[in-house]
């Protein structure tokens, strides 16, 4: 979609299809098209902390064991809100029994702020 404008044409970028999409590719467990709507450099982390992920790279593998770990992970948007560069979403998460023998892990609420350069993803945040 564009925006025409008395001095050019505009590109208009729908960050929340983005992030929704990139919700769906995790539902699918399809590593390699989550990532593909990240920057390269790109990551995961803890709000305000820590980087779990780091790169596209990074997270392809990160994701691609924790799916290996919780073969029934699932993510459910509760609602989302973009606002500027930033999308910001409310994710309820379940993960199912691990294949690791561990414990199973209660299902949890999550925010996940995506940071947006242009149209691709260069940071998830997670607050829970």
């Amino acid at each position: 979609m564009s925006v025409v404008g008395s001095k050019g044409v505009w590109p208009v970028v729908d960050r929340s299809a983005i992030a929704q999409a990139m919700i769906a590719a995790y539902n699918a467990q399809d590593v390699d098209t989550y990532v593909s709507y990240m920057t390269d450099a790109a990551c995961e982390a803890n709000y305000r902390g820590d980087v779990v992920r780091e790169g596209k790279e990074g997270t392809r593998s990160g994701l691609a064991a924790a799916f290996a770990r919780w073969p029934e992970n699932h993510a459910e948007i509760v609602h989302t809100q973009a606002v500027g560069d930033f999308v910001l979403m409310r994710e309820h998460v379940t993960r199912g029994p691990a294949t690791d023998g561990s414990p199973l892990v209660d299902p949890f609420e999550v925010v996940a702020v995506y940071s947006f350069e242009g149209d691709k993803v260069s940071r998830v945040e997670f607050i829970r």
